[in-house]
């Protein structure tokens, strides 16, 4: 390579991001930007506070706080209610997080956490949503264990006898779910399957107070399957996250740790979507 071309190479790299783009120091932080920053987060949470209210949340002078509230107006990221004297988040602050989510895809976000998910537990992690009656699998890490659970991208399971089916089941609307128990046709796949539809409903109402669902070798003997839903930023179920192994491993004594890993994971998820994960 020419000398002009490692100057282009660097120029371009320097237009990226900077040499020091890895120390995470004090040094690289504008102090003034990280407290707006804290306090436009903060406000987020609230409904509309008062700038004496939030002084007093914060733990800074009215005055410190009124500049950085100021400030953010005139971007239109707060607005101040003059009735109500009360500060909230402005119409900007949506903008901004529409163009994020524009951008954002479930797929590509669920890979780091389904590879976290499958290394902690040692369990194939996958990633499922609903597709009429039956789940779509749409990614999957495999574990490094010689017997493992496989459902390939593009593969299809009835939403009853699926572990990430009744995880959707369980987490969607109420009247959409009692919509497709009644039309789907339960089809017997295992002794343990739930074809009728009072212990269907009873399992997902089950799944809804704890959090996570269970397919319990109810679609192929020997194999276990934990999961728990995914949601957008409306709080919808947007997918299930599910680890999936043979019975010898996924054993009953492991569901409730597995269960968490599961959960948490479902949560991370969410989080990257922009949503808010269920409280358990």
């Amino acid at each position: 390579m020419t000398e002009r071309g490692i100057e282009k190479k660097s120029d371009r790299k320097a237009r990226g991001r900077p040499r020091a783009w890895d120390d995470k120091t004090s040094q690289n932080t504008i102090k003034s930007l990280d407290r707006a920053m804290a306090v436009f987060e903060h406000l987020s949470t609230q409904s509309g506070v008062s700038l004496s209210a939030l002084s007093e949340q914060m733990g800074e002078s009215t005055a410190t706080l009124y500049r950085i509230l100021f400030t953010l107006e005139t971007r239109g990221l707060v607005e101040f209610d003059q009735a109500q004297q009360l500060w909230q988040i402005g119409p900007a602050a949506f903008i901004v997080g529409a163009r994020f989510l524009r951008r954002t895809s479930l797929v590509e976000r669920a890979r780091p956490v389904l590879r976290a998910l499958m290394e902690e537990t040692g369990e194939t992690a996958n990633l499922g949503i609903q597709k009429g009656d039956q789940v779509l699998f749409v990614s999957q890490v495999e574990t490094h264990a010689n017997i493992r659970a496989f459902f390939p991208p593009g593969s299809l399971s009835p939403l009853h006898a699926s572990g990430i089916g009744k995880a959707l089941l369980a987490f969607m609307d109420q009247e959409q779910c009692d919509r497709l128990i009644v039309s789907a046709d339960r089809q017997r796949f295992t002794e343990h399957t739930l074809c009728d539809a009072e212990q269907l409903k009873e399992d997902l109402a089950q799944a809804r107070a704890s959090g996570y669902s269970i397919d319990g070798e109810e679609k192929n003997l020997g194999m276990r399957c934990i999961a728990a839903p995914v949601f957008n930023h409306y709080g919808e179920i947007v997918a299930g996250i599910s680890v999936s192994g043979p019975t010898s491993r996924v054993s009953v004594d492991k569901i409730s740790s597995l269960a968490t890993s599961v959960m948490t994971a479902a949560g991370n998820l969410t989080s990257a979507l922009g949503g808010e994960p269920a409280a358990h």
